[in-house]
């Protein structure tokens, strides 16, 4: 018989500004176990360029990940070390800062804006590796049936058949972007010992876990505890949602803004050096 994770808590996301003076909701943003490596989730949308025009001026990063997943408009970026691009709708960019990276992300004014960004800790080992990006244009995100009414679009992990197009990531995420159709059941098998969350953005609700489980509607975020696979079964008017899981790190965390270190004084010394002009390191970290 297939055991099933429980929802620990359910909390809804939060209206915040962030950057210049973008509005978005926050599902999550601090330290907690059950949400280890994850460290924080932003679901940014708005049909008014005046939300999110003001975009993400030039800011650093170090020692963590951020994950940009868009579903409407288009966000430009470029950076310290010379890469500029467009990350647009269903297409995904994973930029792993390592040692230390500067860039900008602004909006660019369309009809909708809408996506996530998703903060992903490194370990201490992996901290001041050489800076990455992971640009995924949105052909290569594949959708996958996974049963009658349930699809998922696979941005890392593994969902049936089809692995996600984001690779050697050292946390072993999982990240989906799921659609059920009203009443459909989607199961999804998961490492144990590896933390996962849901975030729910479309349709109506979802109850999750063994049993009847808990409902969770929109713009609500659910943990899951103990291990096993992850249950959903759909309401009446569908659910479309995010399931992310990965493999917690289990180290001390020192966080100061975009800059993620394993201690207090790791973290003055990266913005000491972000203040002197030498915080971006060489390929090989030093």
């Amino acid at each position: 018989m297939t055991k099933f994770r429980s929802v620990c808590e359910i909390t809804s996301s939060r209206p915040t500004t962030e950057g210049a003076g973008v509005q978005l909701r926050r599902a999550f943003g601090d330290v907690d176990p059950r949400l280890d490596p994850f460290l924080l989730l932003d679901h940014f949308g708005s049909d008014n360029p005046e939300d999110y025009l003001a975009g993400f001026p030039w800011h650093p990063h170090r020692g963590m990940e951020t994950i940009t997943y868009m579903l409407h408009g288009r966000v430009e970026h470029s950076d310290s070390l010379g890469n500029k691009g467009e990350i647009g709708a269903g297409e995904v960019q994973w930029m792993t800062a390592g040692s230390g990276i500067v860039h900008q992300e602004m909006p660019q004014r369309s009809a909708k804006l809408e996506g996530f960004q998703l903060w992903s800790n490194l370990p201490r080992a992996q901290k001041m590796m050489t800076p990455r990006y992971q640009e995924i244009p949105a052909d290569k995100l594949t959708v996958v049936a996974l049963g009658e009414g349930v699809e998922a679009r696979v941005v890392c992990g593994r969902a049936g058949e089809v692995a996600g197009p984001v690779q050697e990531i050292i946390t072993e995420p999982l990240y989906l972007d799921v659609t059920l159709e009203p009443g459909a059941t989607f199961t999804q098998e998961l490492p144990d010992g590896h933390n996962a969350f849901v975030y729910v953005f479309g349709g109506g609700s979802a109850t999750f876990g063994p049993g009847d489980g808990l409902k969770i509607t929109h713009r609500q975020l659910g943990i899951f505890e103990g291990d096993g696979a992850v249950r959903a079964v759909a309401g009446d008017a569908g659910a479309r949602f995010l399931l992310v899981a990965g493999k917690p790190i289990g180290e001390p965390v020192a966080w100061g803004g975009p800059i993620v270190m394993n201690t207090e004084q790791e973290l003055r010394q990266a913005f000491q050096e972000y203040r002197e002009g030498t915080f971006i390191k060489g390929q090989n970290g030093s």
